[in-house]
């Protein structure tokens, strides 16, 4: 069987994933935004008696490397192995489709032209003469519907058939004979070595290096180049030649037949994005998913909690059948076992609502048009636009949106935006938030309380994100200094998603790959609070060792010790906090769960629990330390140790001086 190496490239929302999803069988995530993949993913398929192995690039505008997705894509181009370069256009917005096809065959020498979103095309009244566009690109155009199945079979034939031809030799017109003449004495294989130059030329840095390696040497040559080039601006002059081409292939091969069939979503995209009904709008969605999220968490979290207690005593004889040590029965059972169902009870049903919910908007292309809207105050803040999107990540999971800060190009924005995202209060303290807003704020017998409780958990979103500017501000004034940079914040067109590939990939990618990695750390996280609950130091415990040194400090933000410590034993996890607490106040050796909150108002109030006092911890609550996950994640973005400590003294101190404010009024 013949086996084909097939790249797929494309610019963002070209339907690129869906495609390599649809041949291979796999399911991956079709993010509805730029740089939601900044990595490459891999798989087969089978096609008469033809194996295709294809590569999902990451969607790019270009591939003049800048920002990640760009590097991961070209670098793939120009050094990994690979037979065809299939490059996927969007049917509606076939320039910058086209765009990116010339720089590929400026690149590779067997390239197909996949245009996508035929369907979507024919609703807007767009039509596209295809036998014109491939005479005009010299190469073979394939139309598709990927999500419809449509022209898959198309393109597997045409992937087998595509032949080899020359690079394409664009006049970039301030090139003379010198510049040829460099391009000449470069000897590397499988490489356009006028591209080469090229890069040299404008000097892109990464690139340099990377051929340099390679033994390339015509560093002198290019700055005597350089110096004679000196009035050109060679970086646009090089944008404006693929321009001009694209302008010359595309010529009398759109004709739109209805120019106003696409008002109505138009006028979606003024509501959506405008200054009066942007924000309000954004509030109300994520109101509405809170709320959501606590009717429907509430019940499945008391099922698995009472599925797991059931085996403690299971598990308990089993342990004593098997002759284990008394203390260390004790702390399998009430250390780890207690502390891993606890977090996991806590933890699973907010998720299993939330996660799918939110990539949902996601996926819909509404989220996008929300980061839209605090676009122009990031650029105030010296920051990046797409931080906005990292803060809708950190809603999920904190270290979700530290990965996702890679869509950043700055190294200095993507900095800002990974020490700012503890601001975002993560999906894993929504129920203590909840709890405790319902007890003190809200109150028990309310008739929509948690109607009231969702809008005040929103009103902590909303501080979070006016802390995110503050903050942001201050660091590009102070160690994070310099301009902010441009980039394109692209509006992707309106999707239906396919709610179970949604639900699917919202339960693998996000809500059981965190839950994995917080089960990771609630085990040695239960080992340290079963020490803390059962260790003596002259008949002491250690627990009111502990509570008793904290106390001092927590009085002096509106708390007590047992609240302090309960926060510092929830590094590992947020949702053990309040079980930590309780276990401090009723003095047990293990976490212990509350039936209802009527008890657990009972044991807070009876161990000198106010309104001031809930404030304050609702504060310190939202905006402490990221969790150890978190930090982990931080310290692997940025490689540096420096920058994980920043990110834990940040927002701590935020939180501590606005804890510290409250009490002063009260």
């Amino acid at each position: 069987m013949n086996n084909i190496k097939v790249a797929l490239i494309g610019t963002p929302n070209v339907g690129k994933s869906t495609i390599y999803n649809a041949l291979t069988k796999n399911n991956e995530h079709t993010g509805n935004w730029a740089g939601k993949t900044v990595n490459y993913t891999k798989g087969d398929c089978s096609y008469e008696n033809t194996l295709y192995t294809i590569y999902d690039l990451p969607g790019t505008y270009s591939l003049i490397s800048k920002s990640k997705e760009e590097i991961v894509a070209t670098d793939f181009i120009c050094f990994e192995p690979f037979d065809v370069a299939v490059v996927v256009c969007d049917a509606t917005s076939l320039y910058k489709g086209i765009n990116l096809v010339i720089q590929t065959k400026e690149i590779c020498k067997k390239v197909v032209v996949c245009v996508n979103l035929i369907d979507e095309a024919l609703k807007k009244g767009i039509d596209i003469d295809y036998e014109l566009l491939s005479k005009n690109l010299d190469c073979l155009v394939v139309k598709t519907s990927a999500r419809d199945n449509i022209g898959l079979n198309n393109l597997l034939n045409a992937i087998k058939l595509v032949e080899e031809s020359d690079y394409l030799d664009l006049n970039y017109k301030f090139l003379n004979k010198d510049a040829y003449n460099i391009a000449n004495n470069i000897n590397l294989d499988s490489i356009n070595n006028k591209w080469v130059m090229l890069r040299y030329l404008e000097n892109n840095l990464h690139y340099i290096d990377k051929y340099n390696n390679f033994g390339v040497n015509i560093t002198k040559d290019i700055d005597i180049l350089q110096k004679k080039l000196k009035n050109i601006d060679i970086s646009l002059e090089i944008v404006t030649t693929i321009n001009d081409k694209v302008n010359i292939i595309l010529k009398d091969v759109i004709n739109y037949k209805d120019k106003k069939c696409n008002n109505k979503k138009l006028l979606f995209d003024k509501i959506l994005t405008s200054k009066l009904f942007g924000i309000p709008i954004m509030l109300l969605m994520l109101f509405i998913i809170f709320y959501l999220t606590i009717i429907g968490a509430n019940y499945p979290s008391s099922l698995l909690f009472n599925f797991f207690s059931s085996f403690e005593s299971n598990l308990i004889n089993i342990l004593e059948f098997i002759h284990l040590p008394k203390f260390i029965i004790d702390l399998l059972v009430n250390g780890v076992y207690k502390t891993l169902y606890w977090v996991i009870s806590v933890m699973m049903p907010p998720m299993l609502i939330f996660f799918p919910l939110f990539s949902y908007l996601e996926d819909l292309g509404v989220l996008p048009r929300i980061a839209f809207n605090m676009d122009k105050a990031f650029m105030k803040c010296k920051a990046c636009g797409k931080q906005a999107l990292t803060m809708c990540m950190g809603l999920g999971c904190n270290a979700v949106g530290v990965t996702g800060a890679r869509i950043i190009d700055s190294k200095r924005e993507r900095l800002i935006a990974i020490l700012t995202n503890a601001f975002m209060p993560c999906n894993g303290k929504f129920p203590t938030i909840i709890a405790i807003t319902t007890i003190f704020l809200v109150g028990l017998n309310t008739k929509y309380g948690s109607l009231y409780s969702s809008l005040i958990l929103t009103g902590f979103i909303g501080l979070g994100i006016l802390l995110t500017f503050i903050i942001s501000y201050i660091l590009s004034k102070t160690i994070l200094k310099g301009m902010n940079t441009s980039f394109i914040l692209e509006l992707p067109p309106y999707r239906k998603p396919k709610i179970l590939n949604t639900i699917w990939y919202s339960l693998k990618n996000k809500a059981i790959y965190v839950l994995i990695r917080a089960i990771k750390v609630a085990i040695p996280a239960g080992v340290v609070i079963w020490g803390i609950a059962n260790i003596k130091i002259n008949n002491v415990l250690l627990l009111e060792y502990l509570t008793n040194f904290l106390e001092p400090f927590g009085e002096f933000f509106g708390l007590d010790g047992v609240i302090i410590l309960a926060l510092l034993l929830g590094f590992p996890a947020n949702e053990i906090v309040i079980p930590a607490m309780l276990m401090c106040y009723l003095k047990t050796n293990a976490l212990i769960d509350f039936n209802n909150l009527i008890e657990l108002k009972n044991i807070l109030i009876l161990n000198g629990w106010t309104l001031k006092t809930a404030l304050c911890f609702l504060i310190i609550m939202c905006f402490h330390y990221p969790c150890s996950t978190t930090l982990l994640t931080i310290k692997k973005e940025t490689n540096s140790l420096f920058y994980a400590l920043l990110s834990f003294i940040i927002p701590t101190l935020t939180g501590l001086v606005i804890a510290l404010i409250i009490n002063i009024i009260f």
